[in-house]
């Protein structure tokens, strides 16, 4: 039996996987009914203020009905084909439009579809894993424990203006590189897609083991926003980098340790403005960036970008922020815990462990109870 508009349209709401989707979806919609109802103009008006009901005279009513029969096929034909355009698409992209209940996700699985997708030679460095953790980072660090907002938690990073803040530039490519995984996995919410994939990265790029849980909602609007200006400034110095960390609820241990993710990738002079990578191997997680800020000489960089250093090859660079963590006439608190993951990478790998999994966590309402992951990383 053919499907009718509301019922059809009712299938296309509920089997929505993506807005990348949902967007190619609405315009073969739009389109269709147009061409379904130019020989009837105005027959869409009529339907839509009441189906036609009131008619002045039989002779009326007799033309309006046949305007609304006109109508509701031509609907009905136009959401049947955006319903199958939508169901074909999500097949390319190893999704479910069946009716049955969708089966409980198994999160293993999502982290290896993530894993499997990781490496592209065009792209950067040749992975995904780096622009990923800066994903999960930013989505979390945006935290405020005074207020109880911001964090992981609405992956609010969705909608404008928060996803054209200037710490976010660049970030639309990790986003649109987990549309496909959104659309394999639909049950799962953008914002622990988003977490759980700077999980994999992590471990994928050779880091620590990272636990993770899910129970994170996405928000349904951009009210759900944060303000800009609550991530960490690269220019600053270590107050600034103090007081964004001690507004989230951190200690001078764990900054030191969240800062050792960069080791890993680099920066883009179209998206932070800077340029460079921190290490040699900016797609494997190490402690090579403690042991280059403390063994490489870092002069200033002369060119027309924003103040930054280099090492003596100009290979290398590091940040303002960077440094401000070994100015040990200035902060020997910070000094202390440089050199000690510098001395000792499984201490670091330790400590970045806690702290990542806590700044993923930061003002997540999760229920009582709710399991704890570990992954089993990739052969």
């Amino acid at each position: 039996m053919a499907a009718t508009a509301p019922t059809v349209a009712i299938r296309l709401h509920a089997l929505a996987a993506s807005p990348a989707v949902n967007a190619i979806a609405r315009r073969s919609f739009t389109s269709a009914t147009s061409a379904g109802t130019h020989a009837r103009p105005g027959a869409i008006a009529r339907a839509s203020a009441g189906f036609s009901r009131g008619y002045s005279s039989s002779s009326s009513q007799k033309s309006s009905s046949s305007g609304f029969t006109w109508t509701v096929v031509g609907l009905g034909a136009a959401a049947a084909g955006a319903y199958y355009y939508q169901d074909s698409l999500l097949k390319a992209f190893g999704g479910s439009t069946s009716s049955a209940p969708l089966k409980p996700l198994d999160y293993q699985e999502v982290y290896n579809a993530i894993a499997a997708s990781l490496d592209d030679v065009d792209y950067d460095d040749g992975s995904y894993g780096p622009v990923l953790v800066r994903l999960a980072w930013h989505a979390s660090g945006t935290y405020d424990k005074a207020t109880g907002t911001g964090g992981s938690n609405g992956a609010t990073m969705r909608f404008a203006p928060e996803s054209a803040h200037g710490a976010n530039a660049g970030l639309e490519k990790a986003r649109a590189f987990l549309e496909p995984i959104k659309a394999k996995f639909p049950q799962i919410s953008y914002a622990d897609l988003w977490t759980l994939a700077g999980v994999c990265a992590i471990q994928e790029m050779g880091g620590p083991v990272v636990p993770w849980r899910p129970g994170r909602a996405d928000a349904e609007s951009a009210a759900a926003c944060t303000p800009d200006g609550r991530l960490p400034d690269a220019a600053q110095g270590q107050d600034h980098v103090r007081d964004i960390f001690y507004r989230m609820g951190f200690g001078d241990q764990e900054i030191v340790a969240l800062v050792g993710a960069h080791a890993l990738g680099r920066c883009h002079t179209d998206r932070s403005g800077f340029d460079g990578p921190w290490t040699r191997s900016p797609v494997t997680f190490s402690n090579d960036f403690f042991k280059n800020l403390l063994s490489e000489r870092w002069s200033q960089r002369k060119w027309s970008g924003p103040k930054q250093f280099a090492d003596k090859t100009g290979d290398l660079m590091m940040l303002p922020a960077d440094l401000a963590l070994i100015k040990a006439s200035l902060d020997r608190v910070f000094y202390k815990y440089v050199s000690a993951y510098a001395k000792d990478s499984d201490l670091f790998f330790k400590d970045f462990s806690a702290a990542f999994a806590k700044l993923l966590e930061l003002g997540v309402p999760f229920k009582e109870g709710t399991q704890m992951y570990t992954f089993k990383a990739s052969a």
